[in-house]
């Protein structure tokens, strides 16, 4: 069993970026500015726009980090979104999901240029996807892809099942698993809470994605000897041993079902640290799609 290392890996990939972003500055030309926006204090969403700045820090970005406050208006959040598609400085920015219930998340996706929506969820650049046209893709699906592609798994021809139909990455993911790429060209399975006889479905997968949200929900008599197993989900368990107090889990019972894998991914240290290696990738690609 390999264990499909999304830290290293994107440590790797931020090295490389850090390269071509000391080639920019040599060349006398614009140095990458990733803005994040975060609404409230949603613990976990604090953690994670952090750990995008230090990237940013890393890899020689500019960065901006907006915190607004929970009781802001929908039209105000529009407002300072529509400030960052006109500015000058900025390539691309973000907008950390989930948002307070009285603000629409459609409205405020729609509203990001899509020159600069390097989360990869504005409608043009999901269908620029689905074209296979040159886009930002959505920034853990195209995590995925740059591991798999890293760590030279074969997908092409394989039976890959893709759990969970999530906008952010289920349908993205069965998207680009069957596109005719090098990490594609899969027979792709796309099944939900409303599949039946899920466990005959995923017995038969060469390659699984689970991204449902439901801690340790794939176990080893739902996988087939020699399975690629990637796991997206992570959910915060009580656990008072822990100096934190909890402990995180993934969607996937990793101790009876990696013994049965050819690869896996753990949680944590698998698809995080991929997802913010995409969104510098997407952000040095916004400021060369400029220039």
């Amino acid at each position: 069993m390999i264990l499909l290392d999304g830290k290293k890996t994107s440590n790797d990939i931020k090295d490389e970026i850090a390269v071509k972003v000391q080639e920019l500055k040599a060349a006398g030309k614009k140095t990458p500015h990733l803005a994040a926006v975060i609404v409230g204090n949603n613990g976990a969403s604090l953690t994670y726009v952090n750990a995008k700045v230090k990237a940013c820090e890393r890899v020689g970005f500019d960065s901006t980090l907006i915190k607004l406050p929970e009781t802001i208006t929908e039209e105000e959040l529009l407002s300072k979104i529509e400030e960052l598609n006109k500015s000058t400085e900025v390539d691309g920015f973000i907008v950390q999901l989930p948002l307070p219930a009285h603000i629409d998340e459609h409205k405020v996706t729609l509203a990001i240029s899509p020159y600069k929506d390097v989360d990869g969820f504005h409608p043009e650049n999901l269908g620029r996807m689905v074209l296979d046209l040159p886009t930002f893709l959505p920034a853990t699906p195209y995590g995925i892809v740059q591991l798999l592609d890293r760590y030279d798994i074969e997908t092409s021809g394989k039976n890959c099942v893709v759990i969970g139909r999530s906008h952010i990455v289920g349908s993205p993911m069965s998207i680009l698993m069957s596109r005719n790429n090098k990490v594609g060209n899969c027979t792709v399975t796309l099944t939900h809470s409303r599949t039946k006889n899920l466990k005959d479905i995923t017995k038969e997968a060469d390659i699984i994605i689970v991204a449902l949200g439901k801690a340790e929900f794939l176990t080893a008599d739902m996988v087939k000897d020699g399975v690629v197993v990637v796991d997206v989900g992570i959910t915060r368990v009580d656990d008072p041993s822990k100096k934190s107090g909890f402990r995180l889990l993934g969607d996937v019972k990793f101790d009876e079902v990696a013994p049965k894998c050819s690869h896996i991914t753990p949680v944590p240290g698998g698809v995080g640290p991929m997802t913010i290696a995409s969104l510098m990738m997407n952000t040095l690609q916004a400021i060369e799609n400029r220039n």
